[in-house]
């Protein structure tokens, strides 16, 4: 039972968008009241993402034909061409599966809290609060190094257009990390006093993801000398020494994985979506299928342009290659990766956004250290600004790493798609778990119906797959610096968790099922200054005490 709360009128807690009547309110606002009041949470963020910023939001963070030219080099040493084509549409079918599991549960609790909220609320009630916590912990801690994970290639991308004119030239390291800062630095307006600005730029970055492709694309296939057929389509390669081909495929998909990773970062802006039960779950949907078909067209003429595979697997940057390669002019070449430096220096605001939501929410439900003043909404920005500055002192941390040992900090970047890929596991399991036992659903606007159970079984099989090959490393011969060393650092952070569980989160995290409609003490609901009791039953947009 939760403790009893300060009392509070409705007339001194409750507001709505427009100050009027139930009756007033627009069917999506009604819906969203409707799901914030079985989650028992106050409205705090203003709603003003729509169907295609959300989509720009979830498409621009993942970028993945822009990442199918940066990141595909352990696909093509282990498959070749042809082994990574082959890779990308079975990553593509498998991963479908997980990410519509995903959104049917982003429709039956639309909250930032995403993947430990739902471990909270599906799991079986004696291990709801330690494996929320958890999965709540590595989420968080995963989505940290997104953004140093993009800056990365950001810097690689202006030092390749300064080598386009002047071979050989490389940043000192020192020159790389202020770089790194800088950019991270420049997406922060957006994120806090421009905040209302940011669905209407990320309409605008959709529209530009979208053009930089047809633009790369066709410049690609227009000027490039072109790989045979054979080649591309034929040859599977196994360049990392494995046993057999089929195991170098397996290898090979991790890279494929990375590409496509991130469609759920919609989730985490849930609270800031209209009518967000139904908008999140197709965002994430479309712009996974619209993400990924322009991933295989870009995949398919990168195998065309790039060369032969020996340069483009020896090639610092295998874009580089494509590039050089398919326009012979470095003016030209330095306009099509200025596209792509554009295209993620947009994506960096959605990273801090994500991160710093996902840090929000677990921090509202008494996760982290200093949850309370980590949870303050400002009232001046309307965002959790606090969230913010400790995301951004985080990654700027992270991207000091990068002055002492590049390796270390590859390493840490590293555990992105891993840990959330874990979440995802448990969170779906969870979901399977409640759906053997009989349990009773919450209502999905967007369902997979009949389905729901086969395909969770398949996202589990599937994702389960993945995170054990994505502790291996490229080739069979390894030393310091070619070792995957994920595993350890996923290790350091559960190790962590764990103590943090022992010290304090079992003693005050209840796990956001204790605040779920018919498990909540009566008329409480939580806002980000504590648990408040509302007279009348009414929890319509909660207004707390904001900084």
């Amino acid at each position: 039972m939760i403790p009893e709360k300060p009392t509070l009128s409705t007339s001194e807690t409750i507001t709505t968008t427009h100050d009027a009547s139930p009756n007033d309110l627009s069917a999506s606002q009604s819906n969203d009241q409707t799901a914030m009041a079985r989650l028992g949470k106050a409205q705090e963020l203003h709603r003003n993402f729509r169907t295609l910023a959300t989509i720009g939001f979830s498409s621009v963070f993942s970028c993945t034909w822009e990442y199918t030219l940066l990141s595909t080099s352990t696909s093509l040493i282990n498959g070749g061409f042809s082994g990574a084509i082959y890779q990308y549409l079975w990553v593509f079918a498998g991963y479908l599966t997980v990410i519509v599991s995903l959104a049917e549960m982003a429709s039956m609790a639309p909250t930032a809290g995403g993947q430990y909220h739902w471990v909270s609320e599906f799991a079986p009630q004696r291990w709801q609060r330690f494996l929320s916590y958890l999965a709540g912990w590595t989420c968080t801690v995963a989505w940290q190094p997104a953004l140093p994970g993009g800056l990365y290639p950001e810097v690689t991308m202006v030092q390749s257009m300064r080598s386009y004119f002047s071979e050989g030239f490389e940043f000192q390291p020192w020159q790389a990390t202020l770089l790194m800062i800088a950019l991270a630095f420049a997406a922060v307006p957006l994120n806090t006093i421009w905040r209302r600005f940011l669905p209407m730029f990320e309409s605008l970055s959709l529209v530009v993801h979208f053009v930089g492709f047809v633009v790369v694309l066709v410049t690609l296939c227009a000027t490039a000398p072109k790989n045979s057929a054979e080649a591309v389509f034929r040859d599977v390669e196994n360049n990392g020494g494995w046993n057999s081909t089929g195991l170098a495929m397996m290898v090979g998909q991790v890279g494929i994985l990375y590409t496509m990773a991130g469609a759920d970062s919609a989730v985490h802006m849930a609270e800031e979506v209209d009518d967000a039960a139904v908008t999140v779950p197709r965002a994430m949907v479309w712009s996974f299928v619209l993400n990924t078909l322009m991933g295989f067209g870009m995949m398919i003429a990168m195998c065309f342009c790039i060369g032969s595979l020996e340069d483009a697997i020896n090639a610092d940057e295998p874009f580089v290659n494509a590039f050089l390669n398919g326009t012979g002019s470095p003016a030209a070449a330095t306009g099509l990766t200025f596209i792509l430096l554009l295209i993620l220096g947009c994506s960096n605001v959605t990273c801090i956004a994500t991160e710093s939501r996902q840090m929000w929410a677990f921090a509202r439900d008494n996760g982290m250290p200093f949850s309370r003043w980590i949870a303050k909404v400002s009232r001046r920005f309307q965002v959790p600004l606090n969230a913010i500055w400790i995301t951004m002192a985080v990654n700027i941390v992270l991207c000091l790493i990068n002055l002492g040992s590049n390796l270390a900090f590859n390493i840490i970047i590293g555990i992105s798609v891993v840990g959330t890929t874990a979440t995802y596991i448990i969170s779906i399991a969870c979901l399977l778990s409640a759906r053997f036992r009989g349990d009773e659903l919450p209502p999905a606007r967007w369902s997979l119906g009949r389905f729901g159970a086969p395909i969770n079984i398949f996202a589990i099989g599937f994702a389960s797959m993945m995170l054990i090959f994505s502790f291996f490393p490229v080739s069979v011969s390894v030393d310091s610096s070619t070792m995957n060393w994920t595993i350890v650092v996923i290790g350091a952070v559960l190790g962590f968790a764990l103590v943090c569980y022992a010290i304090q989160g079992r003693k005050i995290y209840k796990g956001p099922v204790a605040y779920i409609e018919g498990k909540r003490a009566h008329g409480v609901i939580q806002t980000t200054e504590g648990d408040v009791t509302v007279e009348d039953g009414c929890l319509s947009e909660a207004k707390s005490t904001l900084t």
